[in-house]
């Protein structure tokens, strides 16, 4: 099964985070659902519930196995549950109600009081109700408790008060500190006793947190100190030691509990046993502890279970629930190994140096330091970790030894006419996926010539590609255009590139030729509407809206050359949805959605056309290395007109290498050869064919 293991992580031992997970208790559920056969993903929910949501499409769990406490509020606990549900992934636990009123002391008591579960008699105080009074019907002493906090936090020894005015003192300490409220309720002297439920486990012993003699202390309660920093000193026995009829108390009153609140598969119940044996209900915890030396643990040790084995047993009570059991027994077990949270992204590119507003053009289709650390930021927020490489002669050394697992490629290469697929190459050489379209599609796309052969099924101008400009020249209609055949970012294209008769036709195509080292293409110029499209996605690609490049100057020939681009805000504007009629945009689509498959792209494109007045969409170039400069690329451009933020455009390009990066982990898991195919059982060979998922981006 693939589970994803949702947590808070426990980073300091503040207060704050003491109802996180350790790393240590993190890494073992991993190992255990590991040497079960299990691919796990931990998820440290810590930072917006959107990058939660991203990964977690992508991963595509059969199942969460969820710890999360949440971060604040009085609701805190239901927030990732109910997230789970509304996305439709199965998970483990209660569901959002039961944990939004368990964390709620008082609603909690007094919903159990109609179950017939006794519990200290109490009241719940904010600051507002302090002035209505209804505390004197209190016997002191008292206890005084955070109404919304788990783990003991703010309880100390202090916490019990024996008059008015010291609980009137710590009311003030406590709710200005935990302002949603407090819980004052009779203290009751005796020991505290934790009754741990596994759903399909036998009935699992009550626990006794034994507090040593030695240990100093005023009053015998597990305060924060005890349940945390010290919780080495506690004696953890199970059974408790109480008389059977307690037991038999204890019991009733945990099945009640359970009943009442439709507990599922895992919650820790404390009660309090007085002197005579009286039992009253303290809390109810539905997301308990998964720390090895936790009550959990103590109590089913004393049955016979391992760490393991425990943590199995929530996970098949969840399954069991949502159907999942075909699934969960048809794991096979197989060796722990280590798992990432995070991927090391080798990000690929070329820096640029040179101003390229100042007319030198030779690195205009690099990228700025400011689009790189902007490329940068966007990858790390998705949860990884980014490594600088550019694409400069010593890249294969830098890409060999940085152990990275997936490449971000926005490089051009140095030269020649395959240099945007020289970065592709030693990737595939070296078996390490990368974002974008392969080094085949590279090269042909490059090439503006031979990526027009290609194009069949769709409209492109008529063309001659030019090598000497002395070769003799087909019926081509005038106008035509004449730029370099193996350039991006409109380099060699002015407004003077339009021309009306061979004499100029090959004046420019000789000082192109010239100029670039490569051949020259002559086009016919097509009049219309300059049009521009992204396309994200593989094999039936997502077509965002067009965006239309508006000419500010009256021209009856209008080209978007490379002054434009460089200074657009003289010369154009960008209108985007650009304003088509149904049977344009149809038009528009149909036509991008055939060049991007035609040319075999992936995962991300830029489609430049010309749509005529009367309709006709001619393809006029193809960028699957589109520029990705924040505000400013066209592609950039475009998403945020189809609302798409500059961090979610950067994560759905780099969903496609982690993809394949899966794909790859997968195959090595199965044993698959060098080819991809898989070796062994053909039931796993059909089913690794059929299954297809989302993965984490």
């Amino acid at each position: 099964m693939r589970i994803a293991l949702t947590h808070n992580l426990r980073v300091t031992d503040s207060e704050e985070e003491a109802e996180f997970d350790s790393p240590e208790t993190i890494a073992a559920i991993e190992r255990a659902l590991a040497r079960a056969g299990h691919r796990v993903e931990p998820f440290d929910v810590t930072g917006p519930a959107s990058l939660l949501v991203t990964r977690m499409e992508a991963f595509a769990p059969d199942i969460v196995l969820n710890l999360a406490e949440g971060h604040r509020g009085k609701t805190r606990r239901a927030f990732y549950p109910a997230l789970f549900e509304e996305l439709g992934i199965p998970s483990t636990g209660s569901d959002a109600y039961t944990l939004c009123v368990t964390l709620d002391k008082a609603l909690t008591k007094k919903q159990l009081a109609g179950w017939g579960v006794p519990s200290p008699r109490g009241r719940f105080v904010t600051r507002a109700g302090l002035k209505a009074g209804g505390l004197d019907e209190l016997r002191f002493p008292v206890i005084v408790k955070p109404n919304f906090e788990g783990s003991s936090k703010g309880i100390g020894q202090d916490s019990v008060v024996d008059d008015p005015v010291a609980l009137g003192r710590l009311l003030d300490e406590v709710l200005a500190s935990y302002p949603d409220g407090a819980l004052v309720e009779e203290y009751v002297p005796g020991v505290d006793v934790r009754v741990v439920c596994v759903e399909g486990l036998p009935p699992l012993p009550a626990v006794q947190s034994v507090i040593p003699a030695s240990y100093a202390r005023r009053h015998d309660i597990i305060d924060y100190r005890l349940a945390n920093a010290e919780s080495r000193v506690l004696e953890r026995r199970a059974p408790a030691a109480v008389a059977p009829s307690v037991h038999q108390r204890l019991r009733e009153l945990s099945d009640r509990t359970l009943s009442a609140f439709a507990l599922r598969d895992v919650a820790a119940l404390d009660f309090r046993v007085g002197p005579e044996g009286e039992v009253c209900f303290l809390s109810a915890t539905a997301i308990p502890s998964f720390a090895r030396d936790g009550v959990l643990f103590a109590a089913t040790r004393a049955i016979g279970l391992d760490y393991d084995a425990t943590v199995l047993a929530v996970l098949r009570s969840a399954a069991a629930r949502h159907g999942l059991l075909a699934l969960l027994d048809g794991t096979k077990p197989r060796p722990a190994r280590a798992r990432r949270t995070s991927l090391r992204v080798g990000l690929a590119f070329n820096m640029k140096r040179i101003d390229s507003h100042a007319g030198d053009d030779r690195e205009a289709e690099y990228d700025a330091p400011e689009t790189i650390q902007a490329l940068t930021r966007a990858i790390e927020s998705h949860g990884h970790v980014v490594v600088p490489l550019e694409a400069t002669p010593d890249f294969p050394r830098a890409l060999m030894s940085s152990s990275i697992d997936v490449v971000f490629n926005i490089a051009e290469g140095m030269v020649g006419r395959s240099r945007e697929a020289q970065v592709p190459s030693l990737c595939e050489l070296l078996g390490v996926p990368y974002t974008g379209s392969d080094s085949a599609t590279l090269s042909i796309c490059l090439d503006k010539g031979l990526t027009k052969r290609l194009l069949v099924d769709v409209e492109t101008p008529a063309f001659q590609v030019l090598v000497t400009g002395r070769e003799k020249l087909r019926a081509l209609r005038y106008p035509v255009i004449v730029k370099p055949n193996q350039e991006g970012t409109s380099k060699g294209i002015t407004g003077k590139s339009v021309c009306d008769d061979e004499t100029r036709l090959r004046e420019l195509a000789r000082e192109l030729i010239e100029r670039y080292g490569q051949p020259a293409l002559v086009e016919e110029y097509v009049s219309g509407r300059e049009i521009t499209v992204g396309l994200l996605g593989e094999r039936r690609p997502r077509v965002l809206p067009p965006m239309e490049v508006v000419f500010l100057s009256p021209n009856e020939r209008p080209v978007y050359d490379y002054e434009c681009k460089q200074n657009w805000q003289s010369h154009v504007r960008y209108e985007c949805p650009a304003n088509l009629t149904r049977d344009e945009l149809r038009a528009v689509e149909r036509t991008c959605r055939a060049t991007f498959m035609t040319l075999g792209c992936r995962d991300v494109a830029r489609i430049d056309l010309r749509l005529t007045p009367a309709g006709r969409v001619y393809v006029i170039e193809v960028n699957p290395l589109p520029g990705l400069t924040p505000d400013y690329s066209d592609l950039c451009l475009i998403a945020n007109g189809a609302k798409i933020d500059y961090r979610t455009l950067i994560g759905e390009v780099l969903s496609g290498a982690i993809k394949r990066w899966q794909s790859r982990q997968r195959s090595a898991e199965r044993g698959d050869d060098a080819s991809g195919a898989a070796v062994g059982d053909p039931e796993t060979v059909l089913d690794s064919a059929g299954s297809s998922g989302r993965l984490e981006a």
